[in-house]
């Protein structure tokens, strides 16, 4: 029986605030699940770098869930393409900091962590799941840059893990498509937190808000490959044709809090700021927003966009259609699942303005198309990401492979090379 998981996640800290450069759906994703796996008598630790200095080492959420902080010799941001240099450090003092011997099973998060999980798996006999929550060969297609090291890492990784966990059909599809006899693959949806829920009349909240409509919004990192001067392309492409009386407004939640210009209240970043030449005065930048902001939001948006280069899964797209708001999203991997096109939003072309802008309109002057959108995104929401029935697929999947899992494992030895 299952009493005690370790979730590894070294670049995402379950209890970050949301909105940073390395905050978003993966660390929402790791609390959830701990707490879902809590509400089956699980107690569950997530080890992470320590990169909020201000952070304790040890803190705990929930009833039975702990963060515990591993500095691996630097405490502070790093990035994901530096944290690779510090897993040696990491594994190390990780050994020194816990019982790892008093673990069921090991739950890795993103391909950084894999890595540590092989040498778990290795050292000490402990089975693992692994979750990859994007893939390299993923991001290469979306932009064109390849990342030799990620891509064998991951295919080790997603050879010698257990099990693999993978969020949507398109994420196993591409994982079969690059990996030479994989590990057993179970898709299993991410869940959205309870705060996530129909509020209300949506034009009572947008009034409540400030806003009229049509209102856009928008909650993620404010980088290119999250689609964001596509997404302003295509609403100045709208804003043109529309009148005064029936301007459409944009709300872009998200970012870190020092990327907005507290005089202005636009972003510091040059680029967008050209891109938002024209528009200014009809385009909101919030910064970053609790997960009960973010709801309401959600709850007065006519459309939320997703226009991202590519998604393993698209939480803010399964959060938004959980309160009732249409998605329109980009055609690219997990998106391709989470959003139903002419069901529960419109996916259009990825990186094209003009699609994304006709798409806009149509929700924004077919009221009737949007309440059937709207109300069907909510049945598709309770059906497939309500927790309680996720958690007891995961509890299955970790169950069925502790049992499947010898008392000593006989793979090959991992080669612990720091300079691929």
């Amino acid at each position: 029986m299952i009493k005690k998981v370790l979730f590894v996640s070294d670049h995402g800290d379950p209890l970050a605030k949301l909105g940073g450069k390395q905050a978003g759906g993966q660390n929402n994703y790791v609390k959830q699940l701990a707490l879902a796996m809590e509400d089956k008598g699980l107690q569950v630790d997530v080890v992470t770098h320590w990169c909020e200095e201000s952070a304790p080492r040890i803190e705990e959420f929930g009833k039975a869930c702990r963060v515990i902080r591993i500095e691996a010799g630097y405490k502070g941001f790093v990035s994901k393409n530096e944290m690779h240099s510090m897993l040696s450090a990491f594994y190390n003092e990780l050994k020194e900091t816990l019982p790892l011997e008093t673990y069921d099973i090991v739950h890795t998060h993103y391909w950084l962590s894999g890595l540590i999980g092989i040498k778990l798996k290795d050292e000490f006999n402990l089975p693992f799941i692994h979750t990859s929550h994007s893939l390299g060969w993923a991001k290469e297609e979306a932009t064109g840059i390849e990342d030799e090291r990620r891509t064998e890492a991951e295919t080790e990784i997603l050879q010698k893990a257990d099990h693999v966990l993978a969020t949507t059909n398109s994420e196993k599809h591409l994982i079969k498509k690059n990996v030479d006899s994989p590990s057993p693959i179970s898709v299993i949806p991410i869940g959205v937190d309870e705060a996530f829920k129909v509020r209300g009349s949506r034009t009572h909240i947008r009034k409540k808000l400030g806003y009229s409509s049509p209102l856009f919004v928008f909650a993620g990192r404010l980088e290119e490959t999250k689609g964001i001067f596509t997404l302003l392309n295509a609403f100045k492409l709208l804003a043109e044709k529309t009148t005064d009386t029936y301007r459409p407004r944009l709300v872009l939640a998200g970012g870190e809090p020092d990327a907005i210009d507290p005089a202005t209240k636009l972003p510091k970043n040059h680029k967008i700021r050209k891109a938002l030449r024209g528009i200014e005065d009809h385009v909101d930048f919030l910064g970053p927003k609790s997960q009960e902001e973010l709801a309401l939001l959600f709850n007065s948006a006519t459309a939320t966009i997703v226009p991202s280069f590519y998604e393993s899964f698209g939480m803010v797209a399964a959060e938004a259609q959980a309160c009732g708001s249409p998605v329109i999203a980009s055609n690219v991997g997990g998106l391709k699942n989470v959003v139903q096109d002419g069901v529960t939003g419109l996916l259009v072309e990825t990186k094209n303005a003009v699609d994304l802008a006709v798409a806009m309109e149509v929700i924004s002057v077919n009221s009737l198309l949007a309440q059937k959108l709207s109300r069907q995104a909510v049945e598709l929401a309770k059906k497939d990401f309500h927790w309680p029935s996720i958690s007891e697929r995961v509890l299955k999947m970790y169950e069925v492979v502790s049992s499947e899992r010898s008392n000593t494992y006989t793979g090959n030895r991992f080669r612990w090379n720091i300079s691929r």
